[in-house]
């Protein structure tokens, strides 16, 4: 864990560039609060990184519990915050609007605090079994677990296609494992075991009873996660630079369902409002017509004909 250097932190101005590039309005609010609180607690941090981070030693042996809150918020420094908060904006505009804005707050909530019982663990098994004590004291900070079970996530219910590691097409259901080996070996000081804490927190919820437990719990709130929904494609470069691929060129198609829509969307559909907002955002800037689009977003070739049709709309 690297200390957090000072001056100018671009990787914060970047972040910030590229929430307004997509627009606060098309940010769902459980992931805008989330980039939201881990901005804040980089700028003003509870406490400095080596009293908020996790690890044997510290949590379970000096019995300070508090560290699972406080390290999912902290960040080592401008970097690290910029592409953890990157990969939680698209990740979290797929999900939550898949899983609903209760669901989603709940899941983030519990991955935050499993991610980091489930490290302890690791590390814990790591120290008994190869008999090294060090890896009681390895102490790990971020978002980075979360990230990876949000990852396999996403693969669960937008499966298909494959993603760019370092060059290598890999089939999306492989890809967080193909990341999870990218980042260690091309980005020293990483935690493998925090990362790979999320990945099995990740399936967990995919393959085993964690769904179900959460359910249970929650009680009042109604989880949509069997609800097929809209699809969304967004895409990112994170730390190991993939972007997606589809066999065809495509996304996969999924069956329409039947949906009930509030009275502000005037008929639209969740897609169709995020068209139009994009288009708006494209005239803001002086964007023309044929201009490319945003950074961040990828239109099919369907999508791009639909776009080019609406312009052609509006013009008239």
């Amino acid at each position: 864990m690297q200390r957090r250097s000072r001056g100018i932190n671009v990787g914060l101005l970047m972040l910030l560039s590229q929430v307004v590039h997509v627009g606060i309005n098309n940010i769902p609010p459980v992931t805008l609060a989330t980039l939201a609180l881990n901005i804040w607690f980089f700028l003003n941090p509870l406490k400095p990184l080596y009293y908020s981070c996790i690890s044997v030693e510290k949590c379970y042996q000096q019995k300070d519990w508090q560290r699972l809150l406080l390290s999912p918020l902290h960040h080592a420094d401008d970097w690290h915050l910029y592409f953890n908060m990157v990969s939680m904006l698209w990740k979290g505009i797929k999900l939550e609007r898949r899983l609903g804005t209760r669901w989603f707050a709940y899941l983030i909530t519990t991955f935050s605090l499993l991610t980091g019982v489930v490290y302890l663990v690791l590390q814990f098994t790591l120290a008994e079994l190869m008999n090294q004590p060090d890896f009681r004291r390895n102490c790990a900070v971020g978002f980075s677990g979360v990230l990876f079970a949000l990852k396999v996530l996403s693969n669960h219910y937008f499966p298909g296609g494959f993603v760019n590691v370092l060059g290598f097409l890999v089939p999306n259901r492989l890809a967080c494992w193909a990341e999870l080996v990218a980042i260690h070996f091309c980005t020293p000081g990483t935690s493998f075991a925090g990362h790979l804490a999320g990945i099995l927190v990740g399936l967990m919820y995919t393959q085993g009873p964690l769904k179900k437990i959460m359910e249970t719990c929650a009680g009042i709130f109604s989880s949509t996660v069997g609800y097929p929904g809209q699809q969304y494609y967004f895409n990112s470069a994170g730390p190991s630079g993939y972007q997606n691929h589809y066999p065809d060129g495509r996304p996969r198609a999924y069956e329409d369902t039947h949906r009930n829509y509030d009275v502000y969307t005037a008929g639209l559909s969740e897609e169709e409002q995020l068209e139009r907002a994009l288009r708006a955002s494209l005239r803001d800037r002086g964007n023309t017509r044929n201009g490319p689009t945003p950074y961040g977003f990828r239109l099919t070739p369907e999508e791009e004909m639909r776009r080019q049709r609406l312009h052609r709309f509006d013009g008239q």
